[in-house]
């Protein structure tokens, strides 16, 4: 959504006469240069690319929907934060949690997926999953230059806040489930229990 005219607006502009006609959205309230403008972009994806082995790597101590549920909480704090920014450094550091939140089901997603679609429908079930980011990048335009054009660019970073609020919840509060190749977390607890009593026999 920050991509689309209605959120990410357009710097101010003036004219040989020297009128000029203030900014829009996010460029025209912090005053961005284009390069500016162009790092919020590429914070999110700096945060999705550093997080997504992270995320991954701790599902094999973790369960992988509490880290879900941890990473949407952070995604959904980072997408207020957003809403509230006061300074072009605020929101671009907000952008990169948003990455770092989006990283915990993009990373975390697709292998539960595997595990646990019908073999013969495995590969629809992936092919939805990957079809619904572009997808989502699509209605992210269309959504942010409504609310953005209607409203104010601020009310778009709420909306989105809010609307995934109650996943962020649902992934503390579902029943944990483990992929497939990790060991349950409890197992464990409970070897190293038996590790560390058998030592202190011995």
């Amino acid at each position: 959504a920050i991509a689309s005219n209605g959120v990410n607006g357009s710097s101010e502009t003036c004219d040989d006469k020297g009128i000029c006609k203030s900014g829009s959205g996010i460029q025209g309230e912090f005053d961005l240069t284009n390069f500016q403008d162009g790092l919020l972009s590429s914070a999110f994806m700096v945060g999705l690319l550093v997080a997504s082995p992270i995320f991954a790597s701790l599902a094999k101590s973790y369960n992988p929907f509490r880290l879900i549920g941890v990473g949407l909480s952070v995604w959904t704090l980072s997408v207020a934060g957003c809403a509230s920014a006061f300074s072009f450094w605020f929101i671009a550091i907000c952008r990169m949690l948003v990455g770092v939140g989006e990283a915990s089901f993009i990373s975390l997603a697709a292998p539960f997926i595997d595990d646990n679609a019908p073999v013969s429908q495995k590969t629809a079930w992936l092919a939805m999953f990957y079809m619904c980011i572009p997808t989502g990048i699509a209605l992210g335009y269309v959504y942010g230059g409504y609310v953005g054009g209607h409203f104010h660019w601020r009310y778009a970073f709420w909306g989105e806040a809010l609307l995934m609020l109650p996943f962020a919840v649902f992934g503390f509060l579902v029943k944990p489930l483990q992929l497939k190749g990790f060991s349950p977390v409890e197992s464990k607890k409970a070897l190293a229990s038996v590790e560390t009593v058998s030592s202190v026999t011995d």
